[in-house]
């Protein structure tokens, strides 16, 4: 990628997170609503074992409401540790109780870590991002964290972003390196780019709006 598209890349990112900032609380509950039902309503979700998330902070779509279900229904939820490298490290999630904030102001958990690998032994993978192509692209806040950690993940294991209204678009400028992921929700619900891939243990179910 040439330094004009690197350009590109920032700006966009900028657009995205100022997009972000005008956003309201309603809209970020919505997102995570609609996430976690998207989740719940997979009908392979009731024998998966562990879940790879994020604790959204600032204008993120939520997804608090997903980690909380998951982890009272006994789901085994690991969330990222960033390792100074630029590696996600990762560590169970235990209740509110065992995070405590961390760089950049994220909340990251405090208990054991698995390795920067243990994205191979997950079910499912819910992965940030500020945008999302109608290929699977996603962009990024530029880090490259996250692109080095889904290289870990297992080929059988869907990754879903959660989006806020406006952030599926029709198309992202990427690098050789660049992972696509196999589904966004938005506030509609779940949208899989190709429902017959191997990432799913069985079809998945499509997204419907929500209020």
């Amino acid at each position: 990628m040439g330094e004009l598209d690197r350009a590109g890349k920032r700006e966009l990112r900028a657009g995205f997170l100022e997009q972000r900032r005008a956003s309201t609380a309603p809209e970020r509950e919505r997102t995570g609503r609609a996430l976690r039902d998207a989740v719940w309503e997979q009908p392979w979700m009731s024998t998966a074992g562990t879940v790879a998330c994020y604790w959204s902070v600032g204008e993120e779509p939520d997804t608090h409401r997903l980690v909380t279900a998951l982890w009272k229904r006994g789901v085994y939820v690991l969330l990222p540790v960033f390792l100074p490298g630029g590696e996600l490290d990762w560590a169970s999630y235990d209740g509110p109780d065992s995070l405590e904030e961390a760089r950049y102001g994220l909340q990251e958990p405090t208990g054991h870590r698995y390795g920067v690998d243990a994205l191979a032994r997950v079910d499912l993978v819910v992965c940030p991002a500020l945008a999302v192509d109608r290929r699977g692209v996603r962009l990024g806040r530029g880090a490259g964290c996250y692109d080095r950690a889904l290289a870990h993940k297992g080929p059988h294991t869907p990754v879903v972003v959660p989006l806020h209204d406006g952030e599926l678009v029709e198309e992202l400028p990427s690098e050789e390196h660049d992972l696509p992921v196999d589904a966004v929700v938005t506030p509609e619900g779940l949208r899989v780019f190709d429902p017959g891939s191997p990432v799913w243990p069985v079809p998945p179910v499509q997204g419907r709006p929500r209020d």
